[in-house]
């Protein structure tokens, strides 16, 4: 954390496919023993959320691609500087995947952070049509989409980057940094709908929204069982939020009746 700002970094990563003996194409158990060489990171893309500066780093010039050792030291210092990760299926395999390369490599667990799973997002919180990135910022209308590299269809596109191909390394670095900014995107449409976001606003000293920071307006009370609480919105992301004491006292609370 730099001074009294909150850093919230958004990354995604590619990983290189395993290459396997197998004995067809459907239905394969593969054993370890059948494993010829082991993923290992290919990219990543990441930036500061608010800031225009992109960061990227791939595997395109190295003489051994499956060293990732470097960019590995990359993603350490940027998780250690960061309080908040947003990440489209960050908790099931971004981090899990940097993580099991980093004790790989022998680095140390970066600094603790808070994350933001955008595809755990769309699951709990919407029912949209497709939970996938490339559906959800068309479906939300997001200035940057994500691009399905139609140019090395599927698959393709990393088997030519395993085999070195310029070209496709161009495309996959487009592909990738386009994914961080369509997350951003589809990110900050669905920021005030999270229910327990990460809490902006430690670091400011007035009230603010705690989605986002910005200015809050009271907006009538919030009720549960045992208390009444002032309930503010968002001027800036439309997010609701309320004050964490209550309005009633002791007295008041042990007079009420219990459903």
């Amino acid at each position: 954390m730099q001074g009294d700002k909150t850093k919230v970094l958004l990354i995604d990563i590619e990983t290189a496919p395993m290459l396997v003996y197998a004995w067809g194409i459907w239905e394969q158990n593969i054993g370890l023993e059948m494993i010829v060489q082991d993923w290992h990171l290919l990219s990543f893309a990441a930036k500061w959320l608010g800031e225009k500066e992109m960061i990227y780093e791939d595997q395109a010039e190295r003489r051994d691609m499956t060293d990732d050792s470097q960019m590995l030291k990359h993603i350490h210092r940027l998780l250690d500087e960061a309080d908040i990760v947003i990440a489209q299926n960050g908790d099931g395999f971004d981090l899990p995947k940097i993580r099991a390369r980093m004790i790989q490599k022998g680095l140390p667990p970066p600094s603790p952070i808070r994350t933001v799973d955008t595809l755990k997002v769309a699951k709990k919180e919407f029912g949209f049509t497709s939970n996938k990135l490339l559906y959800l910022s068309s479906a939300l209308g997001c200035k940057v989409r994500k691009d399905n590299h139609v140019e090395f269809p599927g698959f393709e596109l990393w088997k030519e980057c395993l085999a070195r191909n310029k070209r496709a390394w161009k495309v996959m670095r487009r592909y990738n940094i386009d994914d961080v900014l369509s997350l951003e995107d589809v990110y900050l449409k669905m920021r005030p709908f999270i229910p327990n976001h990460p809490n902006l606003g430690v670091n400011s000293k007035g009230v603010v929204c705690p989605k986002c920071g910005g200015e809050v307006h009271s907006r009538g009370y919030a009720l549960t069982q045992a208390n009444r609480y002032q309930r503010f919105q968002c001027q800036k992301c439309g997010g609701w939020s309320r004050r964490k004491a209550g309005l009633l006292n002791k007295s008041e609370r042990q007079n009420q009746l219990s459903n």
